[in-house]
Order: C-alpha cells, then sequence, then structure tokens
C-alpha cells in the first residue's frame, strides 16, 4: 500500500493505492489522523486506487471521520474503487459516509 498526502488550500487529499489490510492499515491510520488537525478545509479519502479493503480498513476510515467530527472538519470519501464501495454497502457505511464520485 502506498499513502500520499495533498494539501491545497480547500482541501487535504489522503491518496491511497494498493491494498488495504490488517498490516497496512495502521499506516492509512496515521496519515489520516495527521491530516484531519492540520486541515485548513475539508480532508478528502481518495480510495480509487484500492483494490482491496478488510474490515481493519473500515475501521480506520470510521476513526478518521470521528477524529474529523470532533474537529469540526468535512470528511469525505474519493472515488472509491467498486471493491472498496462493496465492503462499504456490506456493512452499510455508504450512506454513513460521504462519498465523492469525482476525483
Amino acid at each position: 500500500m502506498k499513502v500520499e498526502t495533498f494539501v491545497t488550500a480547500d482541501e487535504t487529499r489522503v491518496v491511497v493505492t494498493g491494498d488495504v489490510d490488517l498490516y497496512s492499515s495502521p499506516e492509512l491510520r496515521k496519515a489520516v489522523l495527521a491530516a484531519v488537525p492540520r486541515a485548513k478545509g475539508a480532508v478528502g479519502v481518495d480510495l480509487g486506487g484500492v483494490s482491496y479493503m478488510d474490515s481493519s480498513g473500515v475501521a480506520t476510515l470510521v476513526e478518521g471521520l470521528r477524529s474529523a467530527k470532533e474537529h469540526d472538519k468535512a470528511f469525505a470519501l474519493v472515488a472509491p474503487s467498486p471493491a472498496v464501495l462493496k465492503v462499504l454497502e456490506l456493512a452499510r457505511l455508504d450512506s454513513v459516509f460521504e462519498v465523492r464520485p469525482e476525483r
């Protein structure tokens, strides 16, 4: 898995590629929880390049959403891959997160 963070005036975007699983999710957690308090605007997690996500990845996203709410920041999942969208739908979290289809 690869995680990169990009900052603009409007949004801090965490771009994830590869598999998000029990072994890699701590790296994603670190990036998301670091991005939230530093963000000047919204936080977007770009999941378009994620080919697989397990429950630990989903838990990391939920933790990021909670942190964003605590910091009064908008939090969105951007362009989730079909595999990620399926996991979110199965967990019924697609209605909990703001999901933006565009990058």
